[in-house]
């Protein structure tokens, strides 16, 4: 599966907790990444710079559902569960 036009869900709704140029201390869930361009695409693709965890994310139906919207419900709800609790 290739990633979806525009959709970004991943790289605004997830945490991220590695620096990212910009981000020195990581990415909060649900803030845009500060390499993410007004169309939707990273400005770090294929870089040395992009954070490990992105470069190992890869587009499939379980984590990206049929439409952007799925995209955004499903990562959210993996964010959630993958939080330590309080």
């Amino acid at each position: 599966m290739e990633c979806r036009a525009g959709c970004a869900a991943c790289c605004i709704v997830i945490s991220i907790s590695s620096p990212i140029p910009g981000m020195p201390h990581g990415k909060p869930a649900g803030v845009l990444c500060s390499q993410l361009t007004e169309n939707g695409k990273c400005r770090l693709f294929g870089q040395p710079e992009r954070p490990v965890v992105c470069s190992a994310l890869h587009a499939s139906e379980e984590m990206c559902g049929a439409t952007d919207e799925e995209a955004y419900k499903i990562l959210a709800e993996l964010e959630e569960l993958t939080q330590p609790a309080e």
